[in-house]
């Protein structure tokens, strides 16, 4: 029998790691096999072995594309065998450095392709994954996308697909406490001056739409997404899915693994100081700035935050708002994609054109 961490991360990610790309039948084999926490990291490490084995075979064969989307599926589960795996921060790291090169690998034979770039932030930098459509103007709006508390850009190759079939580009980020910068920027609460260093790279390129760019985030990015464009009115729209509006309020009944992932993702020496630290994580003083079009979907059934979250930030912000509460939906409404990724997906073109 699985012990309880093993439980509650199948109980609670199941949906969402098929959904960004786990083959659904490779995560029932390997969950299964799983008894104990301490196994988690290296099991799912043996299975991205497995699908890199299968791009080096395809790049031996030059069948590119086949090699691309491989290696792109290996960087998920080498994702998925680090996103909360804290208290091992050495198979943690190496996990997570075998994800980043899996996608490396991947990027120049995705369909589009994509270029890894870097954002000037704070004296150091944050890593991007920037793609373009394929069929679009020369310089198309973009959607920047947040990941959350234990994403990151490895994990977000299906919802770019959504936005660039759509004629939008795509900058996925790393921002401070995530991925690659996890290790060097404590996550916090206020995510203006991230916003304003993602405006100032955007601004650099002239192969990007720099007068519409629009915002994605999920989990806890559903709260960095609307805390961004609070402090940056440029954003032309923006879309929070089952984000917090203030997290302490949902932190003392978090899933533990959560709580010691935002322990050692904000610096924090205890969970005591985690706690206060997310007094930090809220759009109580800052909604009212926001603006622009928003989207807020949620799912009714979501075990992490609270649904009131939607309704309390839909009623903070002065522009326009359309809510998306799905009845039985989970956190990130993975178990019911369908039902908002490609609404969600309409909504920004519309916004963005």
């Amino acid at each position: 029998m699985a012990d309880p961490l093993v439980q509650s991360a199948i109980d609670n990610w199941g949906p969402r790691f098929v959904t960004n790309g786990v083959d659904v039948a490779d995560f029932a084999r390997i969950t299964a096999s799983i008894e104990r926490w301490s196994d988690w990291c290296s099991t799912w490490s043996t299975a991205g072995d497995d699908h890199r084995e299968l791009a080096q075979t395809s790049l031996a064969h030059e069948e590119f594309l086949s090699a691309g989307a491989h290696f792109a599926q290996a960087a998920v589960y080498f994702h998925f065998a680090k996103f909360l795996f804290v208290d091992y921060p050495e198979q943690m790291q190496q996990a997570h450095q075998q994800a980043i090169d899996c996608l490396d690998r991947a990027l120049p034979h995705l369909r589009p392709p994509g270029e890894r770039v870097a954002i000037p932030f704070e004296g150091t930098t944050l890593a991007a994954i920037l793609r373009k459509p394929l069929t679009t103007p020369q310089t198309p709006p973009v959607v920047v996308l947040i990941p959350g508390l234990d994403s990151t850009k490895e994990e977000f190759r299906t919802t770019e697909q959504l936005f660039l079939d759509r004629g939008l580009a795509t900058l996925s980020v790393d921002g401070p406490g995530q991925g690659e910068a996890e290790y060097a920027i404590p996550a916090r609460g206020d995510w203006s001056g991230v916003g304003a260093a993602i405006l100032a790279f955007v601004d650099t390129r002239r192969d990007l739409d720099t007068d519409h760019v629009g915002v994605w985030g999920v989990s806890l990015g559903g709260y960095y997404a609307p805390r961004l464009v609070s402090a940056n009115p440029r954003y032309r729209a923006c879309i929070a899915l089952s984000g917090p509006y203030h997290l302490a309020d949902d932190f003392d009944h978090l899933p533990e693994l959560t709580k010691r992932a935002f322990m050692a993702r904000t610096g924090s020496s205890s969970l005591q100081a985690a706690r206060a630290c997310a007094e930090t994580f809220s759009l109580i003083d800052t909604a009212p700035a926001i603006a622009c079009p928003l989207l807020i979907i949620f799912g009714a059934k979501d075990r992490l935050f609270s649904p009131d979250a939607a309704k309390r930030l839909a009623a903070s912000v002065t522009g326009p708002v359309d809510q998306l509460i799905l009845e039985h939906g989970n956190h990130g409404c993975s178990n019911v994609s369908y039902r908002h990724r490609y609404v969600a997906a309409d909504w920004m073109r519309a916004k963005l054109s």
